[in-house]
């Protein structure tokens, strides 16, 4: 099998803005609300559709159930592609929100998963700011008093926003994403967000977005504490130097800065390769493809090898599930 490279999912969200055009040159409209690019998504009503070669037209799911060996190899169990991956761009702040994790999820969807998520910072404006987890010491009783006294933003770990940094938010996390942040997250494939807090907002029809505040709270892990930017792991394979920066149950991410050709033995797994900066040719036994920055290709587990020729500096991120 060839590499596969998905026509984006462009979602228009009113805390969008207009860089996942100009800088990631996604073909979006006249709008200044594109909030997110879905790269590869295998949702109920979701699906990233191929672009171009032997399954151009097919949704990911469809490839899935026609070569599961093929596509995901030791992998070949999962019914569902496992992982969600996005571009977003910030242009306001997102909602104080938190995902359940995997027994949470259950009862609220039939064969529901969690949401445990990562973020790599392209872009970040000299004031951008993360929310990322609770304050130490914060527990449920002083959270939901500041939360119904309006002063929310008291209990919130503020983290800067940095280009370059990875910030790990497991499944039960309270978070947000402030304004001016470009960024790439890999997720499980998963949609359930609960919303907790949204700024005194309205929606389009003018009225507040709904709130899942008892959701919520039943969801969040008081005993957590702040989250900090990740500490990338220095590995070598021993020609080849690069950065683990998450390995957890549901994905690793792994960095790549190089000018000169490398090669990533897949061991009967999916890779998934996003240019970060840069350009390169992604070449395997099946075929190959160029991606420039913001570009993102899925590596089917039955093509052994992958070469990557960097066209300069280059940086893109490998992505596995585990």
């Amino acid at each position: 099998m060839e590499p596969l490279v998905f026509e984006p999912l462009l979602k228009r969200i009113r805390w969008g803005g207009r860089l996942l055009g100009e800088v990631l040159d996604k073909p979006i409209g006249a709008e200044s609300d594109y909030a997110e690019s879905w790269e590869i998504a295998d949702q109920p009503n979701d699906q990233t559709v191929v672009a171009t070669g032997k399954f151009a037209g097919q949704t990911l799911h469809e490839v899935l159930q026609a070569v599961p060996e093929q596509l995901l190899g030791r992998q070949t169990h999962l019914t569902q592609f496992p992982l969600l991956i996005k571009f977003l761009d910030a242009n306001d702040w997102l909602s104080l929100q938190v995902h359940p994790d995997d027994s949470q999820a259950l009862a609220y969807a039939e064969n529901g998963r969690g949401k445990t998520e990562a973020w790599i910072i392209l872009h970040a404006e000299p004031d951008s700011q993360i929310c990322a987890g609770l304050k130490p010491g914060t527990d449920r009783s002083e959270f939901e008093a500041a939360l119904s006294e309006g002063r929310v933003e008291q209990t919130l770990n503020m983290i800067p926003a940095r280009a370059g940094d990875c910030v790990f938010v497991p499944a039960r996390t309270v978070h947000a994403l402030g304004p001016g942040i470009l960024l790439a997250e890999i997720q499980q494939q998963s949609n359930i967000t609960f919303r907790l807090h949204d700024w005194g907002r309205m929606g389009a029809d003018g009225q507040p977005r709904e709130l899942h505040i008892e959701q919520s709270l039943q969801c969040i892990d008081f005993e957590a504490g702040p989250v900090a930017p990740v500490s990338a792991v220095e590995l070598s394979d021993g020609t080849h130097h690069f950065e683990e920066l998450v390995r957890c149950d549901y994905f690793v991410i792994r960095r790549h800065q190089a000018i000169d050709e490398f090669s990533l033995a897949l061991n009967d797994r999916f890779r998934i390769l996003m240019v970060m900066e840069g350009r390169a040719v992604i070449r395997t036994s099946g075929g190959q493809v160029t991606l420039g920055k913001g570009r993102t290709t899925l590596i089917p587990a039955a093509a052994g090898t992958v070469h990557i020729l960097p066209e300069g500096n280059t940086t893109l991120l490998e992505v596995l599930h585990p």
